[in-house]
């Protein structure tokens, strides 16, 4: 029976890469792009703004939050691309950054100085916790939420991170972190922050913080000139800073190595950086459209060269599948998708999600009958 499956069905597995890029201002040319299976795709109802500020997956759906005029548009990931399913009006809140977190939605909002809570299942904002300052990104960690501040309500430099805690949305915490919070990453149970922040003639100075898990604060500031950029990640089992056109780890007092630099693309040149399974997403930018999305390897190899629309800022990535019996992949839901799914529940198979209609968890009889009530209904 199992040369039979084998013979059946082929192995179907997906990841999808979508870039939000945030378009240049006063011309709503923020778009959204999707890499998949090494090709890049601009989404069909591009553009779909003035700033595609942030993107973030949940399940089989993609958030996209527009800063101008302030919406956050979600979108049912399949296999024939975006499809639209909700719209949320912020009503010019200024919204920024995202996380989800039991059902609810969690956003940071430049005009309203605030944290919104978005209840999913009503599409409705239940609550908001006013912030000191401009909160900018939002991560989740151990049940609490960490919110960093990235500017006074004044606009100049902020220097907190926010703990709240969502159960009944109280502010716990608040650390001081340094001037400039801006991207949040946790590793090893500890928040790391990246700080960018001006002096009264705009230049930049960059800098690095943590807040262990007992609470203490630990910050380096690197000398006037240092071109780092402004994101930590997660890589390779350390921590790196982006840096100088690539990404360097840092030791344990959060200063730069330099020498372990990944990535020569040029500081002018780099926007925005992620990392996926050891593969290191550059947004490259001139704030012209095309731009480019480089990816590398941890050793530092090009394995992939993008074109994309103008400022690429934003990274999310999607590892699923699409749960509507197709098992075999061919595009349509027929009786020999049945087939497979019997002998997958007679030979006690893995699990495959692709047969799991009635999204259950389980491969069974149910989800064989839902198959075939859909092809008879089509």
């Amino acid at each position: 029976m199992r040369l039979l499956l084998l013979l059946f069905t082929l192995v179907y597995s997906s990841e999808q890469i979508f870039v939000a890029c945030e378009g240049n201002y006063y011309q709503s040319n923020g778009s959204v792009w999707t890499i998949d299976d090494g090709e890049v795709y601009s989404y069909a109802e591009n553009p779909l703004g003035q700033v595609v500020q942030s993107v973030y997956v949940e399940n089989n759906k993609l958030y996209v939050i527009v800063n101008v005029p302030g919406n956050i548009q979600v979108y049912d990931i399949t296999r024939n691309g975006l499809i639209p399913a909700n719209y949320i009006d912020t009503q010019g809140s200024g919204p920024r950054e995202m996380v989800i977190v039991d059902g609810y939605l969690y956003f940071t909002n430049w005009y309203t100085s605030d944290v919104k809570k978005l209840n999913l299942s009503t599409l409705e904002i239940e609550d908001y916790i006013v912030m000191p300052g401009l909160p900018e990104d939002i991560v989740f960690h151990d049940g609490m939420l960490y919110v960093s501040i990235i500017m006074n309500n004044d606009w100049s430099d902020g220097d907190k991170v926010v703990s709240i805690n969502p159960s009944d949305n109280s502010i716990v915490d608040v650390y001081e972190v340094g001037s400039g919070p801006g991207s949040l990453s946790i590793y090893n149970d500890e928040i790391y922050i990246a700080r960018t922040f001006y002096d009264d003639n705009w230049n930049a100075f960059y800098g690095t913080s943590k807040i262990s898990n007992d609470g203490a604060v630990i910050q380096t500031t690197y000398g006037a000139g240092v071109a780092c950029g402004g994101s930590v990640h997660s890589l390779n089992g350390n921590v790196y800073r982006s840096f100088n056109g690539g990404v360097a780890q840092l030791d344990e007092n959060l200063n730069i190595i330099e020498n372990t630099r990944i990535g020569d693309y040029g500081f002018d040149n780099v926007y925005s950086v992620e990392v996926f399974d050891n593969h290191i997403y550059f947004g490259l930018s001139d704030y012209s459209a095309p731009d480019e999305v480089a990816v590398i390897d941890s050793d530092g190899n090009e394995v992939a060269n993008y074109e994309v629309g103008a400022i690429p800022g934003d990274f999310a990535i999607w590892n699923g599948c699409f749960n509507d019996g197709d098992v075999n992949s061919d595009g349509m839901l027929n009786i020999a998708d049945i087939v497979i799914v019997i002998y997958y529940i007679l030979d006690d198979a893995p699990f495959q999600c692709e047969a799991d209609l009635n999204n259950d968890g389980m491969m069974d009889i149910l989800d064989v009958v839902i198959a075939a009530q859909e092809i008879l209904q089509n």
